[in-house]
């Protein structure tokens, strides 16, 4: 905690926003401002710093939650025949998180053309892990108490 670290600040107490209920009578101030005396719980959460009127993340209020969010992907898918057998030829009929690929075996060759496949990756397109996640920093978050 920094009021063990810093000697100016060893009259400070620090509370770790952790969903803990806290006394009003030790903290009237902290008290005043959440009033249910329980310090928010903030652990695992990305923090946005309030807007503040400067219109990046308007209308939001203070200590309001906000869902988790992806931008739209999205692909075209051209057709599904072609008369050419070479790859770059089929990849120009798709783009975004799309890749075709020549079909072959049964099936893949008719009178009128070649059929190809197109699979759905987002890799292609976004960094992806095993979460949607913001960029973050993990930092330990300290509500001043008194």
């Amino acid at each position: 905690m920094p009021n063990i670290v810093m000697d100016e600040w060893s009259d400070m107490v620090f509370l770790k926003p952790n969903g803990a209920s806290f006394s009003a009578v030790e903290y009237p101030k902290l008290a005043k401002v959440w009033t249910g005396l329980v310090i928010p719980e903030m652990r695992g959460e990305f923090l946005r710093i309030w807007d503040d009127g400067r219109g990046v993340d308007s209308g939001r209020a203070l200590l309001s939650a906000q869902g988790d969010a992806m931008r739209e992907i999205s692909g075209r898918l051209f057709g599904v025949m072609t008369t050419s057998t070479s790859q770059s030829t089929t990849d120009a009929w798709v783009d975004g998180p799309f890749k075709a690929t020549i079909a072959s075996g049964a099936g893949a060759a008719t009178t009128t053309g070649y059929r190809y496949d197109a699979d759905f990756k987002v890799s292609r397109v976004v960094s992806t892990a095993s979460e949607f996640r913001t960029r973050n920093i993990a930092f330990n978050f300290l509500v001043r108490a008194k």
